[in-house]
């Protein structure tokens, strides 16, 4: 098949092979892009938005996009780089890309021509780090992206059970950035330009370092005299290896010193080596943002690929906004990568962005999404800048939301009017998730959303119902959901649509026991709603719930936690979650007798199922007991999706937009 972007001159794109970097009559290039990704030159991904900064600066950037890496021949093929290189296992945490939260293969790779797999390795960053030694040793290797940015220090790892090194100490790359990249690969390669060692760049905001053993630590301040400027050691890697309760203390510890504008030097013994992680680089202002995205991106998947690229079909009309997020999750690592402090576009530059979109002949007109991370904070910053630079707190929402924080939707209001009026644009859908505290306290914010920007379905993120598994989440209770889902669903009717919301929830959270996800179970037979689509719990590296999970510890307040670990435990509760499923019955009604739950087993209007097993549930035990599993096409795999149903409350609940049981 061809690809759709064919006629693109392939030269507005950064080269990917020695052909293309000579048609632009270079001999050698400054700095190789390593990634784990296919290349699509648009700002949503990290080595084309990073590349085109660094072509901006006047350095000459090639991509080398899902190399071979079996061996280091494709990491020669454009000689040795002036400079270094900068390696990245995508867009994505690779073990994440590649397992589900049972651990099982994925079927797909969204970031990959075809949606194929196999075409990166686990633990990416350190197989490419390790190919480019082998292809040009003395050259400096830069690690960075997420997967590097989450395991800058001592983590678990949930695919091994086991707490690994520094991600440093296992790539053996020269030095890591971690969070939001731009700042800190500039300077690298500006001062490798001017000659100077990479030994040079450690006193940069936003890098992580090894000490050698007989190196000792430089001294430096980056705060002044109104913050401290001590460093911290954490708890060592042998400590936090062997103890949770150090592995706990670490992770509290480092969570704190998260903020930019105070956040203070940590350190981490490995073995005779010690790791040095300084303070996070500061978050852009309004017109850093603009110069990063206002860069000539073609919006494109480069002209070698000819089979589209999943997460470019899905993202690439969509127009990113803001970054960072102050809701401070204990699942999600947004705020430790991109930071709590939100990083906003002026409206200039989204409407220049548009614009060009809309100047492209292959434009539909319908923009898939405006947003972010979360679709309604941009622009939302603290009033107090004197006490923002001081605060440590994790979420400016939770448990209350924060009197300080500036929480006006009037800029998201005035963006999207904007943009919804431009000539040639004909939709803007907000795909991006809704914060359901924030937009609940705006009527104007979710009528202008119900009349003009959800396309039948909104999707939010409730996530539970237990208040307990709610607070360690950092998430708020169940009746905001319900004071926004009515809201939502007057909005709807006097906009004269017939729209529903997409709830998602997490199985097998820390917290989250049989008893609690029943108590979801009910929540969802309540409301009339059937998730097509489960989410298990992940333990992604050096979040706060992933040390709940490890340590059994809420390393905020060193209170234990319980945790379901076992694979038995965690498809209970996934069965219970999607207890109207004909092959969950014998599970779902174990899992009820178990807990004393009795009463919700009947023909009743409140009972969860039936006292007798469909015909399904019977079929779907003797293929277990066989040895096959239910197949896509029996009856007890696929169900036909509703049209969506109200609760008694009038709350609109429906269908996921998938039949498929995906883990995300």
């Amino acid at each position: 098949m061809a690809s759709p972007c064919s006629t693109v001159d392939p030269k507005r794109f950064l080269p990917t092979t020695a052909a293309e970097m000579k048609a632009r009559g270079w001999d050698q290039v400054d700095l190789v892009f390593v990634s784990g990704d296919a290349y699509i030159d648009h700002p949503s991904f990290a080595a084309a938005l990073l590349g085109r900064v660094l072509e901006a600066e006047g350095f000459r950037v090639a991509i080398l996009a899902q190399p071979p890496w079996l061996d280091a021949n494709a990491f020669r093929q454009f000689g040795k780089p002036r400079l270094c290189f900068a390696v990245s296992a995508g867009n994505m945490d690779s073990m994440i890309n590649h397992y589900t939260a049972n651990k099982k293969r994925r079927n797909d790779d969204a970031y990959s021509p075809g949606g194929k797999i196999e075409l990166r390795p686990d633990r990416a960053t350190n197989v490419y780090a390790q190919r480019c030694r082998e292809a040009f040793s003395g050259v400096p290797v830069i690690a960075g992206g997420v997967e590097a940015s989450l395991r800058r220090v001592a983590h678990f790892d949930y695919w091994s059970e086991t707490v690994k090194p520094t991600i440093l100490a296992t790539s053996k790359a020269d030095i890591l950035g971690f969070g939001m990249g731009e700042r800190v690969i500039v300077e690298v390669c500006k001062r490798l330009a001017k000659g100077q060692p990479i030994s040079s760049c450690r006193d940069l905001r936003g890098v992580a370092y090894l000490l050698g053993s007989r190196e000792t630590l430089p001294a430096h301040e980056w705060h002044d005299a109104s913050c401290d400027n001590k460093t911290i050691e954490l708890p060592s890697f042998e400590q936090v290896t062997t103890d949770k309760v150090a592995f706990a203390t670490a992770t509290r510890l480092l969570h704190h010193e998260t903020n930019p504008m105070n956040g203070r030097r940590l350190l981490q013994k490995h073995g005779d080596r010690m790791l040095v992680v300084n303070p996070p680089s500061l978050a852009l202002d309004e017109r850093g943002m603009d110069r990063v995205y206002d860069l000539p991106y073609t919006r494109k998947s480069h002209p070698s690929y000819s089979e589209p690229i999943p997460a470019h079909t899905m993202i690439k009309d969509s127009v990113t906004t803001m970054r960072g997020c102050f809701g401070g999750c204990t699942f999600c690592s947004i705020t430790m990568h991109q930071g709590r402090a939100i990083q906003s576009r002026s409206q200039g530059s989204v409407i220049r962005e548009v614009k060009r979109m809309t100047d492209d002949p292959d434009f539909s007109g319908a923009i898939s999404d405006v947003g972010g991370p979360t679709a309604n904070m941009y622009q939302m910053r603290c009033t107090r800048p004197d006490v923002e630079a001081k605060c440590r707190r994790l979420s400016c929402i939770h448990p209350t939301v924060c009197k300080l924080l500036g929480k006006s939707h009037d800029p998201t209001k005035a963006l999207l009017k904007k943009v919804r009026e431009m000539p040639g644009v004909t939709s803007v859908r907000v795909a991006s998730g809704i914060r359901m505290d924030l937009a609940r306290l705006d009527d104007q914010y979710l009528e202008d959303m119900a009349r003009h920007h959800v396309g039948g379905q909104l999707k939010v993120a409730p996530e539970h119902t237990s208040e307990k598994v709610l607070n360690l989440m950092k998430k708020p209770a169940t009746s905001t959901f319900d004071d926004f889902a009515q809201k939502f669903a007057a909005a709807s009717k006097r906009a004269g649509k017939e729209q529903y919301l997409i709830p998602y929830f997490i199985a097998s959270h820390p917290g989250s026991g049989v008893h609690e996800m029943i108590e979801l179970a009910v929540f969802l037979k309540q409301r009339g709603y059937k998730p097509r689509q489960v989410q298990d719990f992940i333990p992604a590296p050096m979040d706060i719930a992933t040390c709940m999970f490890w340590t059994g510890i809420d390393p905020m307040t060193m209170q234990p936690v319980e945790t379901v670990k076992k694979l038995r435990d965690r498809e209970v509760q996934r069965a219970l979650m999607q207890y109207f499923k004909p092959e969950n019955y014998f599970e779902v009604r174990r899992a009820l007798l178990e807990a004393g739950r009795k009463e919700l087993i009947g023909d009743g209007p409140t009972c969860l199922i039936g006292a007798n097993p469909p015909k399904a549930a019977m079929q779907a035990r003797r293929d277990a007991a066989n040895g096959r599993p239910p197949r896509r096409g029996d009856p007890t795999y696929v169900h036909a999706k509703d049209a969506g149903t109200k609760s008694k409350g009038g709350m609109p609940c429906g269908p996921s937009d998938t039949d498929e049981d995906e883990d995300d």
